[in-house]
């Protein structure tokens, strides 16, 4: 099943995770998708580990209202700014809430006045469907804005940012989606591309209003210049069978970047399963400032110019069933300050690639037991593979 117009707002089945990627990858970089040797290897490689049953994004609570954008007032050629009829449309909807729904076409929306969406709603973009970030000179400016707003849905189609368009030198703020203070989102089956600053973004409010049950499944943030995703002040995030990669352009490049705001308390209770980090400027997966709880399993992390996961003052961080290959620093570094870290049955494979001249061995001598374990089933082809920068206990 594709993703397609649908005649009611019924939750719809998903594509399978590699038809999703492939189309996705193929559509984010044109160049690669000719029939390079790169592209064949992207396009065939084996699923990571083992999958375990499919995950199934929640739907959220919402009216059965339906609005069509066309008929509000949208034109969707790509051409005249679509920005207010689709908010127009967004606050048509009655107090109960409902579906927007786009046709295929492509969507001007100025990200310095976003698209603002509200509780109680789903935004549902037909294949082919196209929000395209109008070129602007903004250091922040975001396609779609979800604020303080709960039981929200975003799928299908597509988000297009300005990065290659943009007008000004300045900022990294121009995400695709800003989740700021909101509860219960699912965000599925859409590409994210070429925004200048992250896919998206999921944190606090200004006032420490957390985020809390965002669900992510089946999307692919590709080619974006600051990450992938970050991840901020956000509880019980839940990251399924998605793609965060080819992040180039700002520091610090990662697939996702998970860590505080300022100076606020970090993420908690992050699930990521079953993803892909490639090519990535920075780090696959960074794991940083207060951040608890994180657990990265199943997951495809190789090519990445940084680390292909970097743990630094985090607590409670499990890396296990992933494979983490060919990453230009270590395959998983456990830096100073990190606590609880459980590193196991992973399959590493020709990391540190930047640095094999270098000793490394030395960077991770056994010590007194501090909490960051090594599990005796971790295959270890070398010390570049994984490297601690604290004390440990590793489980013989």
């Amino acid at each position: 099943m594709t993703i397609t117009e649908r005649a009611s707002d019924a939750h719809e089945t998903s594509l399978p995770r590699r038809s999703f990627l492939r189309s996705s990858i193929l559509l984010a970089l044109p160049v690669v998708a000719t029939a390079t040797p790169a592209a064949a290897a992207l396009m065939s490689s084996p699923l990571p580990a083992s999958v375990v049953a499919a995950f199934v994004p929640p739907t959220r609570a919402r009216g059965s209202t339906e609005i069509n954008v066309r008929n509000r007032g949208a034109y969707g050629d790509g051409v005249r700014d679509d920005t207010t009829a689709i908010q127009n449309a967004i606050n048509a909807l009655p107090a109960g809430g409902g579906t927007i729904y786009l046709p295929a076409g492509t969507y001007l929306v100025d990200p310095t006045r976003r698209i603002n969406l509200r509780s109680k709603m789903h935004l549902r973009l037909a294949s082919g469907a196209v929000l395209k970030a109008k070129a602007n000179s903004a250091e922040r400016a975001y396609v779609l804005m979800v604020h303080k707003v709960s039981d929200v849905e975003i799928s299908g189609g597509e988000i297009e940012g300005d990065r290659d368009r943009h007008l000004g030198t300045t900022g990294q703020w121009g995400h695709g989606i800003m989740v700021r203070g909101a509860s219960r989102v699912t965000i599925r089956d859409i590409l994210i591309r070429q925004c200048w600053g992250d896919g998206i973004s999921i944190a606090a409010t200004s006032d420490q209003i957390a985020s809390v049950d965002v669900a992510i499944s089946n999307i692919a943030c590709i080619n974006n210049r600051r990450q992938g995703m970050s991840l901020g002040q956000a509880r019980g995030v839940r990251v399924y069978d998605s793609e965060f990669s080819y992040t180039s352009g700002i520091t610090p490049g990662c697939g996702i970047d998970i860590e505080s705001d300022f100076t606020n308390p970090g993420a908690s209770d992050t699930h990521i399963e079953n993803c892909v980090f490639r090519h990535n400027q920075g780090n696959g997966i960074q794991v940083y400032k207060r951040s608890v709880n994180t657990r990265i399993l199943r997951c495809t992390i190789e090519n990445n110019q940084g680390y292909g996961v970097l743990t630094m003052g985090a607590r409670n961080c499990l890396v296990r069933l992933n494979r983490i290959n060919s990453n230009g620093l270590i395959g998983v570094g456990i830096r100073a300050s990190s606590n609880g870290c459980n590193v196991s049955q992973n399959h590493f494979y020709n990391n540190a690639r930047r640095f094999r001249s270098r000793d490394l061995t030395k960077l991770s001598p056994p010590r007194e037991r501090t909490g960051n374990v090594l599990d005796r089933h971790t295959e270890v082809a070398a010390s570049y593979d994984i490297n601690i920068w604290t004390n440990f206990y590793y489980d013989k």
